[in-house]
């Protein structure tokens, strides 16, 4: 049972939600192991203002810590109730993230076994579906002094805790604590500390070898989760084998949302070509079908290439192929699903007079030997066209896309251009830097894809900056 070992119960109130901007406020400890239950709290001078709405939350305000002590005054203390003891919080890992971030500042390491009462509760209470501190303070009864204050919530997390006790097998409560706390068996070279610092947000991580030779690079709503996950998976894959072997460090990049971590993820795939990342996209060989008018008013389809042709500010463009082979393939099979006339289009020979093999294996409706008019045919020809058509870059010039995590815990810009994604920034200061120094955009397939399905939600916010 976890009541056999040292336990500490922790609770922070913050300036925000992000760990590496934002500040502690206040800090509430409840201790237990042999010697008893011990409690102390201490509010924390954050050297920043406290955002009105976190006020008016916590009842903290800028008055009440102005002649409290800053974190390093109280750092000492907090390690030593904490230090060796089973870290429980409710949602677990910011609590935890902010203390080691804290720590990390003044030159102190900090690491613990952690037990999250979220996941606590899920594994014990299965039929409820909140499983918030306020939940759990009303499904249970929990007596709280001071909600939203450090103390008092640790309080109710103790209170919690005694509860389960009470009412439930002791031996399914240690199975719980014990699967939610056991870690990862990690790749032998890889520093275990990584994995404290691992966030749960949106991004990208990147694992390193020798060197810092990139392996591979992936994206997930959750870092840390799917990075655990490929530790988890069965080593008898060869790639995981392979990653496991070679893997020495690993780097996370935070997004606000999933659109911050593609663009992220395409831009350093393509730039940093890491060795497990099966499918590269490159640029270099993209092309599409333009539609031309020839002399006789029929449409026909030119191949065009994006290392020719601005693909972004092109109204007639078809289908976007990674190569000459799979365009001819995709146009041939449209030709014979629409009984288009292989010779106007171009896939054959044309011979004045003569039908096209098509129309001898009829699957063209003679349009060739004057069967067809040549408008019948380029109305065909542009339905059969119309679903792959290529949308011009909707904008004038560079745009940026404004994303804002909850809470406001931090801002990115995600600056674009003729489906070219520039780069990211955070700050207006850096925005205009970055278009300074931005070079012409090329066209790239991965951005449009992505782009176009985010733009198609219409809950983009979009700044013009042309």
């Amino acid at each position: 049972m976890p009541f056999d070992q040292p336990l500490v119960f922790v609770d922070l109130e913050t300036t925000g939600a992000n760990a590496i901007y934002d500040r502690i406020t206040e800090i509430g400890i409840v201790e237990v192991d042999s010697d008893g239950v011990r409690e102390w709290s201490s509010l924390v001078n954050p050297g920043v203002r406290i955002p009105a709405f976190i006020q008016q939350l916590t009842g903290i305000t800028d008055k009440m810590v102005a002649d409290a002590p800053p974190f390093e005054a109280v750092a000492q203390e907090a390690l030593a109730r904490m230090q060796g003891k089973l870290f429980v919080a409710h949602n677990a890992r910011f609590d935890y993230g902010f203390l080691r971030n804290e720590f990390k500042r003044h030159g102190i390491h900090f690491s613990a076994t952690v037990l999250c009462t979220v996941k606590l509760s899920r594994k014990m209470f299965p039929q409820y579906h909140k499983h918030n501190l306020d939940a759990l303070i009303e499904r249970h009864n929990l007596p709280v002094e001071s909600r939203h204050r450090a103390l008092g919530d640790a309080q109710a997390l103790w209170f919690f805790m005694q509860h389960m006790r009470d009412v439930l097998p002791h031996d399914a409560i240690a199975t719980a604590i014990t699967g939610i706390t056991q870690r990862p068996a990690l790749p032998a070279h890889l520093d275990p500390a990584i994995i404290d610092d691992l966030p749960e947000s949106f991004g990208v991580y990147l694992f390193l070898g020798e060197n810092d030779v990139p392996l591979y690079i992936g994206k997930s709503n959750n870092i840390r989760k799917r990075v655990l996950s490929h530790f988890a998976s069965d080593l008898r894959q060869a790639k995981e084998m392979a990653l496991s072997q070679q893997l020495r460090r690993i780097e996370c990049i935070e997004t606000v949302s999933e659109l911050g971590a593609l663009l992220t993820e395409s831009r350093l795939i393509k730039a940093r070509q890491p060795l497990h990342n099966r499918r590269l996209r490159q640029s270099n060989d993209l092309c599409s079908w333009q539609l031309l008018e020839d002399e006789s008013g029929a449409l026909r389809p030119q191949l065009r290439y994006a290392a020719d042709l601005d693909f972004g500010a092109q109204e007639n463009l078809y289908g976007l192929f990674s190569s000459k082979k799979k365009a001819l393939h995709t146009l041939y099979e449209l030709a014979d699903a629409y009984q288009l006339c292989h010779s106007t289009l171009g896939l054959e020979a044309q011979s004045p007079g003569k039908p096209c093999v098509a129309y001898m294996l009829k699957k063209c409706l003679g349009v060739c030997i004057g069967e067809e008019s040549i408008a019948s045919h380029n109305l065909r020809l542009m339905e059969a066209l119309g679903k792959s058509r290529v949308q011009a870059w909707p904008f004038k010039g560079v745009v940026g896309i404004k994303e804002t995590a909850p809470l406001g815990a931090r801002t990115d810009i995600h600056l674009v251009e003729n489906w070219g994604y520039l780069g990211t920034v955070d700050s207006e200061d850096a925005l205009w830097e970055k278009l300074e120094e931005r070079a012409k955009p090329t066209f790239d397939l991965d951005v449009y894809k992505i782009l176009r399905k985010h733009l198609a939600s219409g809950k983009l916010q979009i700044i013009p900056l042309t």
